[in-house]
């Protein structure tokens, strides 16, 4: 896609977030807030009957989609893309402006099939950009939240920005405590407090935070190591490689593993070194679905290095490491060949 059609495409962003956590809050505090966007909403109640529509609207000036009944990732979803497609007719025809669309998910959606359906709908990707995701999590109830529900654990994984709410309502030591088992869930996304919503709006609104190399660009620490694990089926895993890569190998080895441990691997990114290329290669997927391109050059004196991350439930650590270290410039046809075990039964001998 040329970068003509990317910036006319209509950002996106996701709020998700168990139930009570602050969405709505925070949505409001949003539309309310000085960013220079006229905006649209997509609110999904899973009762079928919702009353934030009602609580959100303010004056005119907002454009409020409602579906209700139903998880927006599942038995809505459906609604949804029809939704996206009647904003954009409508648009089309200039019954309505907006430049920017929010959706809310229900607190007890799993992100992952509404980010998906921004890649595997041509009738939305055409017309949608997904900017991010944005997770808001109740301090005081989200240790027990993440033990009970396997969706609170999927909304911590697919996050581009943490907002942690009600913080005050817990002590120092309990705060560290979640914000270490947050990070071993999910170590590439940032973190922060967002009392009653309040965040900056530069923050979370055009971040860009589902494109990679944009956002190392401004923070190169971004992606850090993980911290340790407390049980949680969610994980985030870090593979660095400081050689370069063979592209056509690594592409191969992808390809594989993603056939193979695709529904295990919620969101997976990475800028990839490649031997004799100028630029980075810069990958990302969800689920099955997994894209790559051309990123910015390296500097002169910058360190090149390869930096990947994957977050999903029980992921095959060895074997991603084992196959990507395979993958490696220079590593001969017989040492390689051991690895085609990755591609047939899943595993590392």
């Amino acid at each position: 896609m040329n970068q003509d059609s990317c910036a006319s495409r209509i950002p996106v962003t996701i709020i998700t977030g168990f139930l009570g956590s602050g969405k709505t809050t925070l949505l409001k505090r949003i539309l309310q807030g000085k960013h220079g966007y006229r905006m649209a909403v997509i609110e999904n109640e899973y009762a079928a009957e919702g009353i934030d529509n009602v609580l959100l609207v303010q004056n005119d000036e907002e454009l409020i989609v409602e579906t209700s009944n139903g998880c927006i990732c599942c038995s809505v979803r459906g609604d949804l893309i029809r939704s996206l497609g009647r904003l954009h007719a409508r648009r089309g025809a200039g019954d309505i402006t907006f430049d920017y669309l929010l959706i809310e998910t229900t607190g007890l959606a799993a992100p992952g099939p509404v980010a998906q359906t921004f890649f595997a709908e041509p009738s939305v990707s055409q017309f949608y950009r997904l900017d991010a995701i944005l997770t808001v999590i109740d301090a005081c109830h989200a240790q027990q939240q993440l033990d009970q529900h396997r969706e609170a654990q999927e909304q911590v994984g697919y996050a581009d920005r943490l907002l942690l709410s009600k913080t005050d309502l817990v002590g120092k030591h309990e705060l560290a405590a979640l914000r270490a088992r947050l990070l071993a869930i999910n170590c590439r996304a940032s973190m922060q407090k967002a009392s009653f919503g309040n965040v900056p709006l530069r923050d979370i609104i055009d971040i860009k935070g589902f494109q990679l190399d944009a956002r190392l660009a401004i923070e190169p620490d971004f992606l850090g190591e993980m911290g340790h694990r407390h049980g949680d089926s969610v994980q985030s895993f870090v593979y660095h490689q400081a050689q370069p890569l063979d592209l056509f190998q690594v592409e191969n080895f992808l390809d594989a593993a993603v056939q193979l441990h695709g529904s295990a691997l919620m969101r997976y990114k990475g800028i990839l070194c490649i031997a004799g290329a100028p630029c980075r290669a810069v990958f990302q997927g969800v689920h099955m679905l997994m894209g790559s391109e051309l990123g910015a050059d390296w500097r002169e004196g910058e360190s090149r290095a390869s930096t990947m991350v994957f977050i999903g439930r029980n992921l095959p650590h060895e074997m991603l490491t084992r196959g990507l270290d395979r993958c490696v410039a220079g590593v001969t046809p017989h040492e390689r060949a051991s690895a085609e075990i990755i591609y047939s039964v899943g595993r590392v001998p």
